[in-house]
């Protein structure tokens, strides 16, 4: 909970107690009335100043003067416990409607964290770190190793592995250099970048992805845009029928010689405006498709409005991204193959190797390793980007990386068939094996394809970053019906 929200939440308790205690005291008359009016104001202060600010501004038609007519006559007629009881009730689902809003907020701000904080620009006192909004066309930034891209452009020096995974869903890092163009919202890994800027902050793929994450919820279904133009129809409605009902029956009773109840007729169209007060029916749908939204973003899939999520009782075809939804969207060491040495030894000596690196593969290796690692026994390490690492490891050559790197040290390298991204190592100029890294399924993937399948989905759909290879293994493995590879973003929303 939030201050606002616990402040709320102390009122509900102060209000609720005294209402109880006051409840059991031998008083009456203007003791009584002064009494609960302590409780009534303690949590009805600010729906009575919301009711007058409407009435002021000619917009009274709202939940807020529904509830200040009801127990201010609930008051009137000296039914003080029940003009604060509904009050109460009123403000604690407030309270609830409040908290699952927020909740769902934090959850698709959760769901998108590539927001960039700052650009980095040179100055005359070396970086500074400004808005991405100050940031002109054609402006040079600087990127450091672990920052966002906060602004697309072209590097124009440096080379850097990128982590493009939130964008685009390819579990591989993909290696930039002089010339490639880069959007927003990629995580730099390695090398530091001079950046020339295509586009503004506004224009970037980045804040086009957000815009269209924060206003999901203007995206309205049809249940939300019919309970919107019923609300403007229904509580004048009420408000004037309650009225009716004060008035006319007592005034029928006069005309036919009868002794008019006006109390008992007052208070039954306050009970009318009470149970009538649309404010739980103007709620209820926009909140449950908000609160929808928030929950499907607290497990990752983001929903793009309302609209979309009532679709979903009709859909026959389900689209999935691979990286992070069907996948763990990490790498890890699934396989050593074609090893000369142990293979205990051989991840021993990979992972000395690759201590000095911060690349995820090298990440992968240690973890797979699982030991401390003495540093000491690694000297002359040179990382050649784009290809792998040289060093030597207890006195040995070690060379380890791709397929390029093999044959620049004119080492033929074993061919590997399995679906994945092959490391392949040397050691004193010979031929060692290859470790196999690959992106892991989720355990629950193939399970929910198939309840889906049950749930009367006809086909699934997935859409990837990934080579052609790796995606056709995982939708095997998962029994995708349909796979769509090598995908950019934009590629994804046409598709």
């Amino acid at each position: 909970m939030n201050k606002k929200q616990k402040k709320v939440l102390v009122r509900i308790i102060i209000a609720a107690v005294l209402m109880i205690v006051f409840g059991f005291l031998p008083v009456s008359g203007y003791l009584r009335f002064g009494l609960y009016m302590i409780p009534y104001l303690v949590i009805g202060y600010d729906i009575l100043r919301k009711a007058w600010k409407g009435i002021l501004n000619r917009q009274m038609f709202d939940e807020n003067f529904l509830m200040a007519v009801a127990t201010i006559g609930a008051i009137v007629l000296g039914e003080y416990t029940e003009g604060v009881a509904v009050m109460l009730f009123y403000q604690i689902g407030e309270l609830f409607q409040s908290y699952a809003v927020g909740k769902s907020r934090r959850n698709i701000s959760e769901l998108m964290d590539i927001r960039p904080d700052y650009a980095n620009i040179e100055g005359e006192n070396g970086l500074e770190k400004v808005d991405p909004d100050e940031v002109e066309i054609g402006s040079i930034i600087v990127v450091q190793p672990g920052e966002k891209v906060p602004i697309d452009g072209v590097i124009v020096d440096g080379e850097a592995s990128l982590n493009t995974s939130a964008l685009t869903g390819e579990s591989l890092p993909r290696e930039a250099k002089t010339g490639d163009a880069v959007i927003s919202g990629c995580i730099d890994m390695t090398g530091v970048l001079k950046i020339r800027t295509t586009k503004e902050f506004g224009e970037s793929t980045v804040s086009k992805i957000l815009d269209m994450v924060e206003n999901s919820s203007s995206k309205k279904s049809r249940s939300e845009n019919f309970i919107s133009k019923f609300a403007r129809y229904y509580t004048p409605a009420v408000c004037y029928g309650a009225l009716a009902l004060a008035v006319l029956p007592s005034l029928i009773q006069l005309v036919m010689g009868m002794t008019p109840q006006w109390s008992t007729w007052i208070y039954r169209a306050l009970t009318f405006l009470v149970i009538s007060c649309p404010c739980a029916l103007v709620i209820s749908i926009p909140l449950s498709f908000f609160a929808g939204i928030g929950g499907a973003s607290n497990a990752g899939v983001l929903v793009k409005g309302s609209n979309y999520l009532e679709t979903l009782s009709q859909t026959k075809y389900v689209v999935f991204d691979k990286t992070g939804t069907l996948t763990r969207g990490v790498f890890e060491v699934v396989g050593v193959h074609h090893n000369t040495i142990e293979e205990a030894k051989l991840l021993e000596i990979a992972a000395l190797a690759e201590s000095y690196s911060s690349h995820p593969i090298s990440k992968s290796i240690r973890k797979a390793y699982g030991r401390e690692i003495d540093q000491s026994r690694v000297t002359d390490v040179k990382e050649i980007s784009g290809n792998g690492v040289t060093a030597k490891v207890d006195g040995m050559d070690v060379a380890i990386g791709n397929n390029k790197l093999m044959k620049s040290l004119g080492i033929d390298a074993m061919e590997c068939h399995q679906v994945g991204t092959v490391v392949h190592m040397a050691v004193n100029g010979a031929y060692a094996g290859h470790i196999l890294i690959a992106d892991v399924v989720k355990e629950h993937s193939a399970e929910a394809i198939r309840e889906l399948k049950k749930a009367g989905i006809r086909k699934t759909v997935m859409l990837t970053g990934d080579a052609d290879p790796v995606a056709k293994q995982v939708a095997a493995e998962l029994k995708v019906d349909e796979v769509y590879s090598e995908l950019l973003p934009a590629d994804k929303v046409e598709k």
